[in-house]
């Protein structure tokens, strides 16, 4: 069945309880349909529980006659748009699931000119008056998310039962896409049908559609999910953002594998610092947000390994870690690293006290030391997923050897000369990790061409440049996405604390395009040039419009031009 034909079949709240197997979601929805009416009359809960619907949706422009309306709080707290979307989906909506009280809401807007704090007796009185004669019922529902995706999905599963992926998901400030891409590459290699979601795209290995966020609400995950499960993919890798494990955009997935990358500074335009930023991505590790998680897979190199481990231990989940320092203990352990410019080297240790997974050499195509820490993770979530420990990590083994990196994640621009490299590091920890795995390669100079985001964490600018000019001989800073920004203001705040001796070593050019084409036409034959910051994206931002741009494209036609392929 299509999932247009599911759009046009109808199942009541009341229905989706009775036959769920989920004895959580049956007591929450049933809960909040007898407690959370805010109508005058208070049996239209119970009208509520019965009343036929087809779809759920999250977005009021994409309402249809009888489809429930989710209204959820904006993250930047707006309530003038969220009165409106209220008023708009009124008019069509079977009825409203909101997670604001809609008491509130439309005090306000019979009385714009009054606070929540001043909306008088009469003021309330009058709006569930209002509510109560309005043919579209609304409950309010201020823990709708605790349940929303297992209620999307059950009613995806109502019409047709499909059977889910098992989820393997990775949270970290870096290296997600790489991790869930090979998760996906190393099980499709092994005979299990796998599929992706995450920044890089969502779909089946060499089908993907392009993402506009790295974790999807919770409607969209839901029915990519279902989709997967028709398509009969067994395995789906998934990359879990802090900020999609903070507004509970994956809850209701099926994840029984966890992984943590890493911790650096991001996203802090959105975390009030670092320890809320960690306490989002410990979430992935607690069975209470996700009761179906068997194991956790942690960098304990990672020096705030310890939330994670700590949740996950307190979870009962096995707990198996993973690091690049020969001297600790823990469960896959990468020895004897030798990189190159091919790829990389290593002998896996493991502490299963199986002679045959104890130490087993492979031999890896991706790029920098950072992507052998990625490729234990990935390694140690396709063991997760086999109970024969031993004869799963000697089958992982060869297949390693056919692994290709992500898009735009340490991705090599052909040339006749020089190395030109193509890195999607936005954060000064990445760049940082880049630029040092490919300094023992460089017999010239080192270059880092890269910018800054607009709109975001302004503070991480001027540590941006100090680790390109740590890491790389010759600096070129460019524009990212401005977005809203003026770029020039951006390279201004990126050039804080400059002394005159990096200056020296730095270029200026906020076209991002001629910045490419500068690095290219000033390299030598021995350089290695990084293009960082973008990777897979195929636009810039600017002014709230994205124009085409690729930097392996730019750099292609760069590099053509300067007569060095």
């Amino acid at each position: 069945m299509t999932m247009s034909s599911l759009d046009s079949a109808t199942v009541t709240l009341q229905q989706l309880v009775d036959t769920n197997k989920s004895q959580q979601l049956t007591a929450m929805v049933a809960t909040s349909i007898q407690k959370a009416s805010n109508q005058a009359d208070s049996g239209q809960d119970q009208s509520v529980a019965h009343t036929p619907f087809q779809q759920f949706r999250l977005d009021s422009r994409q309402l249809e006659a009888n489809d429930v309306f989710v209204l959820l709080k904006s993250q930047t707290a707006n309530p003038q748009k969220s009165r409106d979307y209220l008023l708009q989906a009124a008019e069509q909506a079977a009825f409203i699931l909101s997670e604001i009280d809609p008491i509130v809401l439309l005090s306000e807007a019979n009385n714009p000119s009054s606070t929540s704090s001043e909306s008088t007796t009469g003021d309330i009185a009058d709006t569930q008056l209002q509510l109560a004669a309005s043919s579209c019922p609304v409950l309010y529902v201020p823990n709708i998310r605790d349940f929303l995706g297992s209620l999307i999905q059950a009613r995806l599963q109502y019409q047709q039962t499909v059977t889910l992926p098992t989820v393997v998901a990775v949270t970290g400030t870096n290296g997600k896409t790489t991790i869930s891409q090979l998760v996906a590459q190393l099980t499709q290699l092994m005979g299990q049908s796998s599929a992706v979601m995450g920044t890089a795209g969502n779909g089946r290995l060499g089908a993907l559609v392009q993402a506009s966020h790295t974790t999807g609400d919770a409607l969209a995950v839901q029915q990519f999910l279902y989709q997967m499960g028709t398509e009969n993919a067994e395995i789906l890798a998934l990359e879990a953002s802090s900020h999609g494990l903070d507004q509970q955009r994956l809850q209701g997935m099926p994840i029984t594998v966890a992984i943590y990358t890493n911790l650096s500074r991001d996203h802090l335009d959105y975390h009030a610092d670092m320890a809320e930023y960690a306490a989002a991505k410990a979430k992935l590790f607690d069975k209470a947000h996700f009761p179906d998680l068997t194991h956790a897979i942690i960098n304990i190199d990672d020096e705030h390994a310890q939330v994670i481990l700590d949740t996950a231990n307190a979870s009962d989940l096995t707990v198996w870690t993973y690091s690049l320092d020969s001297s600790k203990a823990a469960t896959f352990v990468a020895t004897d690293i030798t990189p190159s410019l091919q790829g990389v080297k290593i002998n896996l240790r493991t502490d299963f006290g199986d002679e045959k997974a104890d130490n087993i050499e492979i031999v890896s195509p991706l790029l920098g030391r950072f992507n052998v820490a990625n490729l234990l993770a990935a390694i140690a979530a396709v063991v997760a997923l086999d109970d024969d420990l031993a004869i799963n990590i000697e089958r992982i083994a060869p297949a390693v050897a056919q692994l290709q990196g992500a898009v735009g994640r340490m991705q090599r621009v052909p040339s006749n000369d020089g190395c030109f490299i193509v890195d999607y590091a936005h954060t000064p920890d990445a760049l940082s990790q880049v630029l040092a795995s490919l300094k023992t390669h460089c017999k010239g100079q080192l270059w880092a061409v890269f910018g800054c985001g607009g709109d975001r964490d302004a503070g991480k600018r001027p540590l941006m440049a100090q680790a390109g000019l740590a890491g790389a001989d010759r600096v070129v800073l460019t524009a990212d996405n401005p977005r809203t920004e003026d770029p020039n203001v951006i390279l201004q705040d990126m050039q804080a604390g400059m002394t005159a001796e990096q200056y020296q070593r730095t270029h200026i050019e906020p076209a991002r395009q001629t910045a490419v084409e500068y690095a290219v036409s000033y390299s030598g034959p021995d350089d290695i040039v990084v293009i960082a910051g973008k990777g897979h994206e195929t636009y810039q931002e600017i002014n709230n419009v994205r124009y085409d741009f690729d930097d392996s494209v730019v750099l292609q036609q760069a590099l053509n031009q300067a007569g060095r392929v």
